[in-house]
Formats: structure tokens, C-alpha cells, sequence
């Protein structure tokens, strides 16, 4: 028995390691399981039928192979019913997350570090402008909106909870009880302010002028703001002047400082006043969730339309890829919206691209036009400096009484936050947000010999202006031909875009459409002081005035948020400086020129150039310096390269660290929030500066730098260094992908700071080409690094001889839901440049469909 006894104790204890691994083992099949089931739980039903009361006859709900969904119904309400639902079935996190940021109410969700960013959407009063817009809408346009929320609602009925998204399940640990509102109307509507914001044109330069004010002369503002080369570079309607180079492998001219740019801001006193605050409200910017994107100069978006007499088919082509701020899931939702027979109760028959949120499509085709949107940019919005004593401010002499009202910020976890909102008639007071902000008035009345008092900056901005945006989609998706459409652009108020059109018949056009204020002085660039109505605004521009044009004689239109006409009414000062539209305008003229016919893969092909104008400029200088060491290895390697931004291009990779160490050399006094972001504005700086070897801007004192020639060594020696660091010493190793990647984030978990979180929603990261003001416009902030911050979010070729032949791309995946097979599968697609075949007639959506849904009507 005693020598049993071990052996006794260590069967007893194998079987006892054994019983408890096999607990750990099954208690973790057990969790795998539950979590597999938690994330699985709320992907919709796609496939059967499903009973759905406020539905007046069946819907059927096509998907092809991506989850694309195509609905077909008997009548408008049942169509824009059934896309509420549809949206809800695939996005309801994202629809409720972005009408809490829209309405001010982030910190409902997540707590009291939102408060800030509500505080500030709250002084603008986004949701307030959408219902006073929801009032104004037309009884036709007010049945669809509400139809689409009474179908959201229908599926909040099914579901609840975790049900509805994982992200539920996880908001739940921190916010237990929270319960989806029914939705509404005007929450659909007030993701329109949203667009508005994230596409607010010049905001960001009117700060940046303004702190650059405070520090430098106005030549030198205005030589860091150049203006567009109206001379040399393509403009919209009139397209390329005579003179503009022919090969894509020359470099445009640089722009022209403009003296006059910088004017507006010699006033170092309110320059000197304003900075602090400028400052504060440039952070707050910053942290407003942006929903479609980073606000800057490299957001913007290409399209172009072609005559059928240079397409193949004889018909035309349009190509459209917005460039907008990467999310996880894409901003854009595909979606068909066909009536079943088009009559006076079911009008629309149209595909392309909607917001999840929003009824209709805001980019596509219907069965007769299509239609793409860059963003046109116009200056829509001024900071004032105003006097104010107490609850009023003075306007022409006078006392004026500032509207007070007061907004309540509920918190998760925490108290309520009161928050005052005063306004003037132009615009609410901005610098009345939070503690952050510096006082005004601080030196400027001793500087500038006005009174003392209090002074504040005040925002005019035509988005806080009820509009007609919201009925503009309907008009458009429902226009057969160019008089409609232009009827339908003439609603389309804020954000003013670039339209571009094409027809059946052959007819291709581009209009400019939007709310764009006329001013009694100044240009919009830089504050002005707000106690005299001669700085304010006197008006709008008409409709009428606003650039058109059908059917050019040179057969396309190009559209690359450059500058609109060389005359007409002034829209902005801030252009985008051309790059891409003379990209684009050299790849047709050269396909033209060698009498090819235009294909739509021809189109898509030129979506992807990587043609990088910045470094065609820089090359030949780079090629004439007398350079050592690493220098001259980085110099060397450069020598002959095509400059393309291609993703495995060792050149691309050593220019990006070269143009980074040189703009963090050259611009590393500037004031902060001035510093270089990198995109076409800089572009045109140091182009402009390369003429000029002996700028200031050469001079580094702390680098031991002085002239042009040393600077480029410099930072040709610097950035050998980092490349060799960052990839290693062999430059054969070397590609622009290992630095240029896209990480796909969610907006709402996915910056949390927590690794299995943003593992669960976020996807990436994906190498990837292209790269600011190119064509293939995969941006990057060289302030902060290499990483894609701005992207085509999607792609779309609309054939209008074959709208079955047509092409298109979503950035991600036609689902919201994290795991889901679409959540991220058109991702590597995209990522390839590839698109996918875009079914429209009825035959194509049945023939393509790989699930089939009917909605039928309860009971």
C-alpha cells in the first residue's frame, strides 16, 4: 500500500489537471461561443420574408455578392420606407452615433469628455437649423423623410440592444440602460449640417492667416497662402489656357504670392488680439468628430464627364471618387432604389451612393442622367470681432441685443452642463465656448486706440441659415434631363458642390449651385472687426450667376476642386491650386491626341495615376546640387525615377521622408497650428520659393542652413538617415507602401485606446500608392506622418450607353456590422484599384441577386 500511495496522489492529481483544462476548455469554447453569438446576434435577415406593419405592399430586397442591397417597391412611401429599414438593418450604430454628434449629444454616450465638442455643436445649433428646415419643406419632400424614419423605427421595433449592434453590448459597460429615441426626420436632416461642416472650405486658412498675422509680415502671409495660377492652370469651365504644359512629365508653374492676399491682415493689433482665441477654437475644431473627414487643403474629390464623340461607345462617361476622411464602416452606403413601374405614385428609378441616415442618393445615375460631386469650396463662412457688454454688442453706433439662449448637456455618468449660447445676427459667439479660450481683448484697445471692453469672436457661416439642401436630393435623383437637373441643383445650398451631369441623349454639363454670401468689404480671408455693417455681408450670389456650362467644345469637363472660371462672381480665394485637374486634364488630352477612343476602363485607369507633380518640380533641382554621402546616395537614387508615388516605389518611400524633413526644416518657426501639413498648398509655397534661393525660408539657424541649395542637402542627408532607419539600410528594401498605410478606423470605438477594442471594429492596415494632390488622392499630413488620412472613398464609372456596364467601389463593405462577411470585404478590392460591376436595370439586380428578401406588409 505505501508504495501505491505517490502513485495514488499523482493519478489524483492528473486527473485533476486534466478535469480543470478540460473546464478551461470548455468555459472557453463556452465564452468563444457566447462572444461569437454577441457579434452574430445583429446581422439582419437578408434572405425570406419578413412582416413589417406600416408597409402599404410587398418590397423585395435584392443583394448581390457584396451585400449590396437593390430595392424595388410600388410606391414612393414604400421605397423610402423600406431604405430606412434596409439602412437601420445594415448601420443603425453609425445613423444613432452621428445624430448624437450632430445634435450635441455625444456625452450622453460616452461621458464628460464629450461635453467640450457638444458645447460647441450646440452654440451652432445644428439640429435647431434642421428642424426649422424640416418645417419648410415641401409636403412632398416631408411624406419621403418621414416615411424613412417610420421604416427605421419598424426595425427598432424587432430589435433592441446587442440585437441591434455590437456596439450596444459594449456601450452597455459603461452606459447601461441606454436605449435607442425613436427616429425622426429631422435626424436625418441634420446629418446635412454635418456635410456642411466637414466641407466648410476656407475656415482653417481664414485661423491660419490670422496667426500667421500676428507673427509675419503680410508678403510673407500671403507668400504662405499663394494664390491660384489663373494664367497657366486648368479652371473648370474654361479649361487649360493655351499656354499650360503638355507632358505629364513637367512641372506646373508654381502660384503667385498674391500682395494683396495678405492685406486684409496687416493689422498686427487685431492680428495680435485674435491669435490666442484663434488658437483655442483651432483645437476645438480639431476635436469635432469628423464625420466625413479632415478639413484641409487635400480634401476635396476628382470627377470628369466625356462627350460621346471621344468615348468608344459614342456615349458618355462619367467618372466620380470623393476624397474624403477614411471611416470604418465607409461613409458611403450602395443602394438601388427602383420602383417596380414608375408612375405618379412611385417617381424614382436610381442607383449609386447614399448616407446611411439620409433618404435617397446623393451619388449615381438614374435611368436617364448621371451625376457626380466635388466639393466647389466657396468661402460660405467669416469670424467677426465684435464688442460686447453683457447680453448686447455694438453694431453702427448702437447697442444691439445679443440672443441668449441656454443648452443642456446631459452626461453619462456625471451631472448635467449648462452651457449659454449668445448670438449676434450675423452668428453665434464662438470664443464663449468653455474656459479654454483667451480673452480678447487683451492689448488690442491700447494697440488700436478703440474703447476697452470685452471682445469676442462671432461666426457667420450660410449652413446657419435654414435651407432648402434637404429636398435637393429628390429633385435630383428624379431629373431626366438638364433643365431638371439645374432646377434640382438650385436647391442644393450647403454644401455648395461642383455638379457634374451626362445624359442618354449625349449631353454632358456642370453646374455650381450653393448659398455663397456677397461681402460690403474684404475678401473673407482673415476676421474683420463686426461693429460696422461695412464689414458685413450684403446678399447672396444668384443661381443665375453661378458657373455653367453645357456641352464645351472641347468635348470634357474636369472637375478637381481647382478654381471654377477665370471671372464671375468671387466664390473663395482659397482653390485648391490645380494639380489634379491638370493630371487629369494631360492624361485625356493625351489619349485624345493619339485618336483613341475613350473606354470607361480608360477612366478608371486614370483614377489610379500616380503622377506626383511636387516631385517633378523638385527633381531637376535635386539633379544640379553638388552633394556627398548620404546625400548624394539619396540623390543618386532619385535619378531617373519617373516620379510616380507607386506602392512599391523605393523613390516614392525616400521623397515622402525627403519633403517631410524639408518642410519640418524650412517652416519649423511657425506659429503652432501653422505647421505644414504637406498638400497643395505647400506645394505651391516651396515651388514658388525654388526661384528664389536666398528666401528666409531657406535659413535654418538652429540646422546650421542657409540658401536653398544647403536646405535640400539637409534634408536630403536627413531623410536618407530616417528612410534607412524606418526600412532598413538596403534601399532595394525600400517601398512607399511600408510607410504609406491606411488603417480603417471606427468612429466611435475605434480611437478608444484600447487594443481588443479597436481590434474588434478597426481594419487595416493596408499599404497603398498615390498620395496628396495626385490624382489617385490617398493624402497624408506630413505634420504628423506618413499614414493615408484622406482617401477616394469610393470609385464609380457611369456608362450612359450601358448603365449595366457601369463600375463602382465602396471604400469597406456594405455593412456596419464588425465581423460581418461585408463589413470589409470591398476593402482589398479597392485597395487594388479594382471596382466591382454596378447591376441597374431589373433583369441585371435579379440576375446578380445572391439573397432575396420581401418586406410584406403586416397582417
Amino acid at each position: 500500500m505505501g508504495t501505491d500511495a505517490p502513485r495514488t496522489r499523482r493519478h489524483r492529481g492528473l486527473a485533476f489537471l486534466t478535469a480543470l483544462l478540460i473546464t478551461v476548455l470548455v468555459l472557453g469554447i463556452a465564452a468563444a461561443g457566447f462572444g461569437w453569438w454577441t457579434v452574430q446576434r445583429s446581422f439582419p435577415t437578408t434572405s425570406g420574408r419578413i412582416d413589417v406593419p406600416g408597409l402599404t405592399a410587398t418590397v423585395t430586397v435584392y443583394r448581390d455578392d457584396a451585400g449590396i442591397p437593390q430595392l424595388v417597391a410600388e410606391t414612393d412611401h414604400d421605397l423610402f420606407f423600406a431604405q430606412g429599414y434596409v439602412h437601420a438593418q445594415d448601420r443603425f450604430w453609425e445613423m444613432d452615433f452621428r445624430r448624437h454628434v450632430t445634435a450635441g449629444r455625444v456625452a450622453e454616450l460616452f461621458g464628460a469628455s464629450q461635453v467640450a465638442t457638444d458645447a460647441f455643436i450646440r452654440t451652432l445649433d445644428w439640429r435647431g437649423i434642421a428642424e426649422q428646415e424640416y418645417a419648410l419643406l415641401d409636403p412632398t419632400s416631408r411624406a419621403f423623410y418621414e416615411a424613412y424614419a417610420e421604416g427605421v423605427n419598424a426595425y427598432l421595433a424587432q430589435r433592441d440592444g446587442a440585437d441591434l449592434s455590437l456596439e450596444y453590448a459594449l456601450l452597455a459597460m459603461q452606459n447601461p440602460g441606454y436605449t435607442p429615441e425613436p427616429w425622426t426626420p429631422v435626424d436625418s436632416i441634420a446629418w446635412l449640417k454635418a456635410m456642411a461642416w466637414d466641407l466648410r472650405s476656407n475656415l482653417g486658412d481664414e485661423i491660419d492667416r490670422a496667426l500667421l498675422a500676428a507673427e509675419l509680415p503680410p508678403e510673407e502671409v500671403a507668400r504662405l497662402h499663394p494664390g491660384f495660377a489663373f494664367g497657366s492652370m486648368p479652371t473648370i469651365v474654361e479649361g487649360a489656357p493655351a499656354a499650360a504644359p503638355a507632358a505629364v512629365d513637367v512641372a506646373p508653374p508654381a502660384p503667385e504670392a498674391d500682395p494683396d492676399a495678405g492685406a486684409a491682415a496687416s493689422d498686427p493689433a487685431i492680428a495680435a488680439a485674435v491669435a490666442a482665441p484663434l488658437a483655442s477654437l483651432r483645437v476645438l475644431l480639431d476635436s469635432v468628430p469628423e464625420l466625413l473627414g479632415p478639413e484641409g487643403g487635400d480634401l476635396g474629390s476628382n470627377s470628369w464627364v466625356v462627350s460621346g464623340a471621344l468615348t468608344e461607345s459614342g456615349t458618355p462617361l462619367l467618372a466620380n471618387d470623393p476624397h474624403l476622411g477614411p471611416a470604418m464602416p465607409s461613409i458611403w452606403a450602395q443602394m438601388g432604389l427602383h420602383c417596380a413601374e414608375l408612375r405618379d405614385d412611385c417617381t424614382f428609378d436610381v442607383g449609386g451612393y447614399s448616407f446611411s441616415g439620409l433618404p435617397g442618393i446623393i451619388i449615381g445615375h438614374n435611368q436617364r442622367i448621371a451625376w457626380g460631386f466635388t466639393n466647389l469650396g466657396p468661402d460660405v463662412a467669416d469670424l467677426f470681432l465684435e464688442r460686447v457688454d453683457g447680453d448686447t454688442y455694438e453694431l453702427d453706433g448702437a447697442m444691439a441685443p445679443l440672443t441668449v439662449r441656454e443648452e443642456t448637456i446631459e452626461v453619462a455618468g456625471g451631472d448635467p452642463v449648462t452651457v449659454t449660447v449668445r448670438s449676434t445676427a450675423r452668428g453665434p459667439i464662438v470664443t464663449d465656448i468653455g474656459s479654454d479660450f483667451a480673452a480678447v481683448a487683451e492689448g488690442y484697445p491700447a494697440a488700436t486706440g478703440e474703447p476697452d471692453g470685452e471682445y469676442e469672436l462671432s461666426l457667420q457661416w450660410t449652413a446657419l441659415t435654414p435651407g432648402t439642401t434637404p429636398q435637393a436630393v429628390f429633385a435630383v435623383n428624379r431629373a431626366q434631363e438638364w433643365n431638371a437637373f439645374r432646377a434640382g441643383a438650385s436647391l442644393f445650398d450647403v454644401p455648395a458642390q461642383n455638379l457634374v451631369y451626362a445624359d442618354v441623349d449625349g449631353n454632358i454639363g456642370y453646374q455650381a449651385p450653393g448659398t455663397i454670401p456677397v461681402r460690403a468689404t474684404g475678401d473673407g480671408t482673415v476676421p474683420l472687426p463686426g461693429w460696422t455693417s461695412a464689414n458685413g455681408w450684403t446678399g447672396t450670389v444668384p443661381f443665375e450667376q453661378l458657373p455653367s456650362v453645357l456641352n464645351p467644345a472641347r468635348g470634357y469637363i474636369v472637375t478637381a476642386n481647382n478654381a471654377v472660371s477665370n471671372g464671375g462672381p468671387m466664390l473663395t480665394q482659397d482653390w485648391d491650386l490645380g494639380y489634379r485637374a491638370l493630371g487629369i486634364e494631360r492624361l485625356l488630352d493625351e489619349r485624345i491626341a493619339s485618336g483613341e477612343k475613350l473606354t470607361a476602363d480608360d477612366l478608371a485607369e486614370m483614377q489610379l495615376d500616380t503622377a506626383d507633380a511636387n516631385a517633378n518640380a523638385m527633381l531637376p533641382v535635386i539633379a544640379g546640387l553638388e552633394l556627398d554621402g548620404d546625400a548624394a546616395r539619396g540623390a543618386d537614387l532619385l535619378d531617373g525615377w519617373n516620379g510616380r508615388a507607386d506602392v512599391d516605389s523605393a523613390q516614392a518611400a525616400y521623397f515622402a521622408v525627403f519633403w517631410r524633413n524639408l518642410l519640418d526644416d524650412m517652416f519649423d518657426a511657425l506659429p503652432e497650428h501653422t505647421r505644414p501639413e504637406g498638400g497643395d498648398r505647400w506645394f505651391g509655397v516651396v515651388s514658388g520659393l525654388l526661384g528664389d534661393p536666398g528666401a528666409r525660408w531657406w535659413t535654418n539657424e538652429d540646422a546650421g542652413v542657409a540658401g536653398r541649395d544647403a536646405m535640400l542637402a539637409h534634408a536630403l542627408d536627413e531623410a536618407w538617415g530616417e528612410a534607412s532607419d524606418r526600412m532598413g539600410g538596403d534601399p532595394d528594401g525600400w517601398r512607399w507602401g511600408r510607410l504609406h498605410t491606411l488603417t480603417l478606423t471606427n468612429q466611435s470605438f475605434g480611437e478608444s485606446g484600447i487594443g481588443p477594442m479597436e481590434w474588434l471594429f478597426n481594419r487595416g492596415p493596408y499599404e497603398l500608392g498615390g498620395g496628396s494632390s495626385i490624382v489617385n488622392a490617398n493624402g497624408w499630413d506630413a505634420s504628423i506622418g506618413y499614414d493615408v488620412d484622406w482617401v477616394p472613398s469610393m470609385r464609380m464609372i457611369v456608362d450612359l450607353g450601358d448603365l449595366d456596364a457601369s463600375t463602382w467601389i465602396n471604400l469597406t463593405g456594405a455593412s456596419g456590422h464588425a465581423f460581418h462577411p461585408h463589413y470589409a470585404d470591398q476593402a482589398p478590392l479597392w485597395q487594388r484599384g479594382e471596382t466591382r460591376p454596378w447591376p441597374f436595370t431589373p433583369a441585371a439586380v435579379r440576375d446578380s441577386a445572391a439573397d432575396t428578401l420581401q418586406l410584406d406588409p403586416a397582417g
